[in-house]
């Protein structure tokens, strides 16, 4: 079962990382998303990943 979680390849909190694994895109395109949706919705996307962050929880790594 797939499962939306906080992805270890971060930049800043991991949300677009597991976003773009979870729908199998590249993160670098839904973090461009992410920018263009604050810009267009005057921060409302921020709120969203903001409240992402703190509801998903990290992805276990597999590095010992």
């Amino acid at each position: 079962m797939k499962r939306l979680l906080r992805s270890q390849k971060r930049i800043i909190a991991g949300i677009c990382g597991g976003i773009g694994d979870y729908l199998n895109l590249d993160h670098n395109v839904v973090r461009i998303i992410t920018v263009i949706l604050t810009i267009l919705t005057g921060g409302g996307a921020l709120l969203v990943y903001l409240v992402a962050w703190l509801l998903l929880r990290n992805e276990e790594s597999s590095e010992p």
